[in-house]
């Protein structure tokens, strides 16, 4: 299936630059094999699409490590959606962000982490009369990787039996997309950081293009 869709990808990427569609933005979340399979892709379309950068997040809550993958791209949007079925297609998270909200909407913020550390981050934002509106939103389908370092020191064999019982099965990733006023930007980043979310302002992601 993803080899199919890669020589899609390289077909549209011959296209004459004249025939070239909107450029637009894109973020895609979820686990590492899922971002390798859209960026193996998207290096397959290179001259329609740029890898902008990429993260790889390893989260520590308690005794529980979290960890995603998250890319963000822009580029001809008939690419960009052929990358977004990959990652649909493998339980991923993605937001299209098309040339509309950049131009319109002020101070965009990219939040990225899970989802139940969205809804925290929202919450004490709430609290701390923080304003900003919610843009865009997606979530993962599939799980995004969860280990316990208990169970790091234990022998294998015994980890191999206790390690699945303290998996957390259901960690959701939520990808988020929001506009808020310049002067709640510091606020936000301060309130996101402290609920180890990833943040990015895309208006300095859009400078250095």
């Amino acid at each position: 299936m993803i080899e199919s869709k890669i020589k899609v990808l390289r077909k549209a990427a011959q296209v004459s630059t004249a025939q070239d569609s909107d450029k637009i933005w894109c973020v895609i979340a979820g686990n590492e094999e899922m971002v390798n399979n859209v960026a193996y892709a998207a290096i397959s379309a290179k001259e329609r699409v740029k890898i902008v950068f990429r993260e790889h997040v390893n989260l520590k809550e308690s005794f529980v490590r979290k960890k995603f993958d998250f890319i963000m791209l822009h580029g001809d949007s008939n690419i960009i959606r052929e990358l977004s079925l990959i990652c649909k297609e493998n339980g991923g998270a993605y937001l299209k962000i098309a040339p509309y909200y950049v131009k319109n909407e002020s101070n965009l913020i990219l939040l990225v982490a899970p989802d139940n550390a969205i809804k925290k981050f929202a919450g004490d934002a709430e609290k701390d009369n923080i304003k900003f509106s919610f843009i865009l939103e997606d979530k993962t389908t599939g799980f995004i990787e969860t280990d316990v370092s208990i169970t790091n020191h234990l022998p294998k064999l015994l980890r191999d039996v206790i390690d699945p019982l303290f998996k957390l099965t259901d960690m959701v990733l939520s990808t988020i997309l929001i506009s808020t006023d310049e002067q709640y930007i510091k606020q936000i980043k301060k309130v996101a950081n402290s609920n180890q979310i990833f943040v990015v302002e895309f208006k300095e992601i859009i400078e250095e293009e």
